[in-house]
């Protein structure tokens, strides 16, 4: 049975909400005054009344419209108006957007209780009600359009009154809901890993909770806003939220509970047939064609289209999904999911990622609850059709061939190839197979996600380099691993070798089998162990003289100065904080003081990410010098140039070849007459620019390296 109600006419507009959630002397239009720009508003005169009225205007009350000095009846036809409506300047212009030309004024419309702006343009809106409309903005064929008096547009607050049971979670990485966050508008991928990542922490989330609510006021009464020069044509139904300026909204269906951030610099666009519900959208966001997003977060420059799903899900910036489903997932910035028939569910992304067509990634077929989840650290790429279970792990950079992968995986290796050789029953891994057949492939992911990023304000510092603190740990890792592993091989206890090293750089095409990295009876092989072994230590080495000469260049300081510096340093943990790395130390400093009250904000919570961030450079050097002296049996960093410098070449060298590849492929040429005709089309090997970047690059360390590290 539908609620339906018959009040008085002449309360239409008024009562917006109970007198009991009032602040003290206060009614129910103080907070909208607040909300409003400050502007100086009349009555209307008895003539105005009277071109109003003859212009097909009506009003319950017409004392109930305040007008501004500049204001034109003229440009006020056919609309009903109740309650308290205050209306700006209306001139004698028309506003194009798009070859679409609005005359500035109000037209065919239900007004209720709203403030119109300065040559705003409504025409053909059947219900807006308990809106602030900015000026310049254009409202053109709306159905329904409304504000209730608890909207919280999006954020996961309670508002005075409210039972705690309507406050609305995000339930990240997990389909349980253990996981869960409450949104809010600034919400970034740091805020949404801390949160979500620390359930053991319980001083911890409550406080976070506490900081929510708190950061928002609980007073009922608040008006949806427009922001000045937004367009929102041909929807149908807008509840409960608020837009940015200058944002573009078109053929909607259905908008509700939301936070839409949009600038002249970060414009938002929100297209056709989508449906947007208990959400919020980041600034230069755009989502259209028949997408659904519900219990969401968009943050800054990301893109659902095409259909996407996106449910009880974070999606960081700089991001696209399109076609697919993704759900109960949380998404670090820049990743990619373009294709129809991909899935995606309670996983937790660390950024850099793809998701290619017809992956399943997460199923619940080997649990007996809907509680399993995925971790991948950045660089996660699971090829075509692949098909992953809960609970599996993924260090970065892994490559998963197609395959129905069936049973959880926890891999180690970072820079691996996995694949799933059923022929011969294994699960087979080339450990820094990146490193060895596609370092054109991996060089350019990170280039184009750092040129990628469009944010304006940049709350986190995102890394994007494939060698970063968090990948050389993942490096010396591997390497403890994988001379574990030989150390139990028969064919090592039966050699003349005593050092694990010694044996695996002696052995490059060593293959090793495991029972660690699948849950399954089926052993692993870990291909080309040795090959591996020598590769990972290069570009170790690469990694940490690379930090100390580009330091000493940069600042200006000697390589004695900061061995004397840093001679006494440690090797420090890194994690990733929804894109920028963090010492694990800085991450306890952390929480600490948000469970102390320290930082008794969210905005106090980002400022110190940026503090930590200014770190950086520092922190990263420290960490490269301490590797050193740990992995490294000189100490003198000099004898290690013509290594580095052999590295460079490699570097340069392999992008070369692994892009040339797409070249010298007969099956690549054979949809082409001729080599002129493919040039035409892909362009000039040799006028690459990102092989020419990269092998500048490279030139430029190895003078460096001269520079700081070649003996005189």
């Amino acid at each position: 049975m539908n609620d339906i109600k018959m009040v008085q006419l002449k309360s239409l507009g008024f009562n917006f909400t109970d007198k009991k959630y009032l602040p003290e002397n206060a009614d129910e239009f103080t907070i909208r005054f607040r909300q409003a720009p400050a502007r100086e508003y009349r009555q209307l005169s008895h003539d105005e009344i009277g071109i109003l009225k003859s212009r097909g205007n009506t009003a319950d009350n017409w004392n109930n419209i305040l007008v501004t000095e500049n204001f034109s009846p003229n440009r006020v036809i056919n609309n009903k108006f109740y309650g308290l409506n205050r209306i700006g300047d209306i001139d004698d212009v028309y506003l194009d957007f798009h070859d679409l030309h609005q005359p500035a004024g109000i037209y065919d419309s239900t007004i209720v209780s709203c403030d119109i702006g300065s040559n705003a343009a409504l025409s053909n809106v059947n219900y807006i009600s308990h809106y602030i409309v900015g000026d310049g903005a254009i409202i053109l064929n709306v159905n329904e359009m409304l504000t209730t008096d608890h909207a919280k547009f999006g954020n996961g607050i309670v508002k005075d009154g409210e039972d705690e049971s309507v406050r609305i979670e995000i339930e990240l990485s997990n389909e349980n809901g253990n996981r869960a966050v409450l949104p809010f508008d600034t919400m970034i991928s740091g805020d949404a890993w801390l949160w979500s990542k620390f359930r053991d922490d319980r001083a911890l989330m409550n406080r976070l909770k506490e900081i929510t609510q708190n950061s928002f006021d609980s007073s009922r009464a608040y008006y949806g806003t427009i922001g000045e020069f937004t367009v929102i044509k041909n929807c149908r139904i807008i509840k409960d939220v608020k837009v940015g300026s200058h944002a573009y909204i078109k053929g909607c269906n259905k908008l509700k509970n939301l936070t839409v951030n949009s600038s002249l610099k970060s414009s938002t666009q929100l297209g056709e047939g989508i449906e947007l519900v208990n959400g919020i959208v980041g600034y230069g966001c755009r989502a259209f064609y028949g997408v659904k997003a519900i219990r969401f977060i968009m943050s800054d420059y990301s893109t659902l289209k095409y259909g996407a799903r996106l449910i009880n899900s974070f999606l960081g910036s700089n991001s696209t999904i399109s076609c697919c489903e993704v759900l109960n997932s949380l998404i670090f910035p820049g990743h990619e999911q373009h294709h129809n028939n991909s899935f995606l569910c309670a996983a937790t992304l660390g950024g850099q990622s793809n998701i290619a067509s017809g992956a399943t990634i997460g199923s619940n077929h080997n649990s007996r609850a809907n509680d399993g989840e995925i971790q991948a650290s950045r660089g996660f790429w699971p090829g075509l059709c692949t098909s992953l279970k809960h609970n599996s792990k993924f260090s970065s950079f892994n490559l998963l061939a197609k395959g129905s992968y069936p049973s959880e995986i926890n891999n180690p290796l970072p820079f691996s190839l996995l694949s799933n050789n059923e022929t011969k029953g294994h699960l087979q891994i080339i450990p820094a197979y990146w490193f060895q057949y596609n370092l054109y492939a991996l060089a350019r992911n990170s280039w184009k996600y750092s040129v990628r990023d469009q944010r304006v304000v940049k709350q986190l510092n995102l890394k994007f380099d494939y060698l970063a603190p968090d990948t050389a740990n993942e490096i010396v890792e591997a390497l403890s691993y994988l001379k574990k592993i030989v150390t139990e091989t028969d064919a090592f206890k039966d050699s003349k070798f005593t050092d694990e090293e010694e044996y695996l750089l002696a052995n490059p095409q060593l293959t090793i089998d495991v029972n660690t990295i699948e849950n399954n009876r089926r052993s692993t092989q870990i291909l080309k162990c040795g090959k591996a072994y020598k590769i990972y230590k290069e570009f170790l080495l690469f990694y940490l003289l690379r930090n100390t000469i580009t330091y000493c260049e940069t600042f200006n300081v000697s390589l004695s100065a900061l061995w004397e510096e840093y001679q006494d340093s440690e090797i420090d943990k890194w994690s990733s904080l929804g894109g920028q790395l963090i010492r694990e130390k800085d991450l306890d400093d952390l929480k600490t003081r948000i469970k102390n009250g320290e930082l008794k904000t969210w905005d106090d919570i980002h400022q110190k990410y940026n503090d930590y961030s200014s770190l950086y450079e520092k922190s990263k050097l420290q960490h490269g010098l301490s590797l050193f002296k740990r992995y490294f049996k000189s100490l003198n960093m000099e004898d290690y140039i013509d290594s580095f410098i052999q590295t460079c070449r490699y570097i340069s060298e392999k992008t070369y070849e692994s892009r040339a590849k797409d070249y010298t492929n007969p099956f690549r040429l054979s949809t082409y007459d001729n080599r002129e005709e493919m040039e035409e089309v892909v362009g000039k090997l040799e006028d690459n620019s990102f092989i020419i970047q990269i092998e500048d690059e490279m030139n430029e360390l190895i003078k460096l390296a001269e520079k700081h590290l070649r003996r005189s």
